[in-house]
């Protein structure tokens, strides 16, 4: 199926050029030695093939008129006699405008063939390119994945299970005392119930970190504001959250990922561009659902496409899992937009549901 591509593609002008001459010759000299009844037009077809598609279009007509010139004189030549000069001359012209359709068409398709060629050769440059941006992100991720299993680790044994071995060690003496018949020291059972206590904030601590959000529908805004509000206070920034009441909201699913986008861009706002002020914003025209992260940082560096960090990659797979086009622009004064857009008809929820 791919002969013409991979072997006859690969004749030079200089072969194919001699040899659609000769095949004129030798179909123009068996046409002549059969005689003026048989027709050869077919066979011409093949070096008008040859000439146009290995060579060009302009040697493809050329051919094409040496074809009707040996047609014509070996028709003439094997006795063929006409009323007037009229007919041979009406006969090849038609013959020689047949040949141009031939020529025409094969070179709009060898034209067409090359561009859907680049076409492919681009798009499995950028599928392998894609491809090797998700293996990257996805090695990243399992790193990453790793360094947090490891570090909720050291925790459990470093935090929560040496307070609860604290915690052991005090219900022991309490249990001591009791079982030797004396009243433990109130002040003793204050602070055994104090470490429980604390293992349990401990513990809830651990599982934030684990899930920080649980998206439900109804409360995607308070959400959202939540997020502001903790961003504000840890950071020492001002954060605010706009969305107008008749904003549709996305699935719980997709606003998970849009939170999580949000929060990575505030993040990288304080801690890469030193930001004081950060705005949030979900709006909706009729089509699209947009998130929007503006801040007043110092704004992101020129080479920042080819040298963004983690936080970024993750923002635009997160972006890539809903359906959506994530976009980061440095501001014309100072500052970064973050902008996550997802087609509204896959996203959109309405807040009453």
């Amino acid at each position: 199926m791919n002969f013409g591509k991979n072997h006859l593609e690969r004749w030079p002008r200089a072969f194919a050029a001699p040899l659609s001459i000769l095949i004129v010759t030798v179909v123009g000299l068996v046409d002549y030695l059969t005689g003026y009844e048989t027709f050869f037009f077919i066979f011409y077809l093949v070096a008008v093939f040859l000439a146009t598609w290995y060579v060009s279009m302009g040697f493809g007509a050329l051919v094409a008129a040496l074809s009707v010139t040996a047609w014509v004189s070996s028709n003439i030549g094997a006795g063929a006699r006409y009323s007037s000069y009229f007919v041979p001359a009406w006969n090849a012209l038609i013959m020689f405008a047949c040949y141009l359709v031939v020529v025409r068409l094969l070179a709009r398709l060898k034209k067409f063939n090359h561009e859907l060629e680049q076409r492919v050769e681009l798009r499995t440059q950028s599928l392998a390119s894609e491809v090797r941006r998700r293996m990257r992100l996805q090695k990243e991720i399992l790193e990453t994945s790793e360094r947090e299993r490891q570090r909720l680790g050291h925790e459990l044994h470093d935090g929560l299970g040496q307070h609860l071995t604290g915690t052991a060690l005090a219900g022991q003496i309490v249990t001591q005392k009791i079982s030797a018949g004396t009243l433990p020291d109130p002040a003793e059972a204050e602070r055994l119930v104090r470490l429980i206590e604390e293992s349990i904030e401990l513990t809830r601590r651990l599982a934030r970190s684990l899930s920080p959000v649980e998206l439900k529908p109804g409360r995607v805004r308070e959400n959202f504001q939540e997020l502001a509000g903790q961003s504000a206070a840890r950071f020492g920034i001002t954060c605010r959250f706009e969305c107008d009441a008749a904003t549709p909201l996305p699935e719980p699913s997709v606003a998970l990922h849009l939170y999580h986008i949000a929060a990575e861009a505030i993040a990288n706002a304080v801690r890469h561009g030193h930001a004081r002020e950060v705005n949030l914003g979900l709006e909706a025209d009729e089509r699209e659902l947009s998130l929007t992260i503006t801040d007043d940082g110092s704004g992101l560096p020129g080479n920042f496409r080819e040298t963004s960090g983690m936080g970024a990659r993750v923002m635009a797979y997160r972006s890539d899992l809903i359906g959506g086009k994530l976009e980061m622009d440095r501001l014309p004064t100072r500052g970064t937009r973050v902008t996550c857009t997802l087609p509204l008809v896959s996203a959109a929820k309405s807040d009453d549901e």
